[in-house]
């Protein structure tokens, strides 16, 4: 028996351990990355992936593990999840990050309703390390209907706390263990790391291209002795603090700078348009010069335009028109 113990306690020092393997996780996240922003549009969808990997390093092991990934409100985020926001300066912008491509499922943390995302890995070993990897996709959404946005570069950036990579593990050599029950308990070793990423997006300054412009009608006259007066409302939508400036040409009929509407004849009627209601101010498209100025709101803004037939020798009856583009210059 005294010549047995040796090799007995030798062939148990070559049988490799559990304990001898060592499972790591680690993870990366791209930007989440938003194409340029309308507010006057609609949602504007992006994705972004989460890539994941798994090592053991071991001989004859293997290793089942349970990871869950979390996403906090962010550095920028003020603590706020629905919506979350990306900032410039003091400016707000709305936004999201979602488990779903239907954009429904808020993708959270493991500490609050929204909850984190799952994923399992298996690795085995056979001489040395192997790795397993995988991968997630982020849906982001920025709403629409913020149309009071400012232009600038907007930007929320997640580290540390705010990106949150924890994981079980159970490793095995001869025998078969399930996954952990969950990500922080049931397996017999555990990880954790984090994944920075940002979000980010630009709004730039810019003007609605389909604003409203009313007609300009001077009504039924007689004679030409008098005045004629009539008014139009243009409303012109711009980004929220965007200076622009609104011009008119003469129109296609007219003489050198004199507006004229044109009958179905031939014959001419001239008249002028405004920018003030006393009509001493001529609307031309001249920046800086004849121009109707204004800063964006976001939201429509009625600017008046002024018109007059004045005085003139009257031409023979008809219906007289004429068309005049509005530019909004920014």
């Amino acid at each position: 028996m005294r010549q047995l113990a040796p090799l007995l306690l030798l062939l148990l020092a070559l049988c490799p351990q559990p304990g001898q393997a060592s499972t790591t996780c680690s993870a990366s996240l791209s930007n989440v990355s938003f194409s340029p922003v309308n507010p006057f549009g609609g949602n504007v969808d992006v994705t972004a992936t989460l890539n994941y990997s798994c090592t053991i390093t071991s001989i004859l092991s293997s290793s089942r593990v349970r990871m869950c990934f979390s996403i906090g409100a962010g550095a920028q985020g003020g603590g706020n999840f629905a919506p979350r926001q990306m900032s410039s300066g003091a400016n707000l912008l709305y936004f999201n990050l979602y488990k779903d491509s239907g954009r429904s499922l808020i993708w959270g943390t493991r500490s609050n309703s929204y909850g984190s995302v799952g994923a399992t890995l298996e690795i085995g070993a056979l001489l040395g390390s192997a790795t397993a990897n995988g991968s997630l996709t982020v849906y982001g959404r920025i709403p629409s209907g913020q149309t009071t946005l400012v232009p600038g570069s907007y930007s929320n950036a997640f580290s540390g706390a705010h990106t949150e990579l924890i994981y079980q593990y159970n490793e095995f050599l001869l025998g078969l263990l399930g996954y952990p029950a969950t990500c922080t308990s049931g397996g017999n070793g555990s990880g954790s790391g984090t994944f920075a990423f940002s979000a980010l997006a630009t709004v730039s300054a810019q003007c609605d291209p389909s604003f409203s412009v009313e007609n300009i009608n001077f009504g039924t006259g007689g004679l030409l002795t008098a005045n004629y007066d009539a008014t139009a409302i243009v409303s012109p939508r711009c980004t929220n603090t965007t200076p622009y400036q609104l011009g008119l040409n003469n129109g296609i009929n007219a003489s050198g700078s004199i507006r004229r509407m044109k009958s179905a004849a031939g014959n001419y009627v001239s008249y002028e348009l405004y920018r003030d209601n006393g009509r001493s101010q001529r609307w031309g498209n001249t920046q800086g010069t004849d121009t109707v100025a204004g800063t964006g709101s976001g939201s429509a803004q009625d600017v008046t335009i002024y018109g007059r037939v004045a005085p003139q020798a009257t031409p023979v009856a008809g219906s007289y028109a004429d068309t005049v583009t509005v530019t909004i210059y920014y």
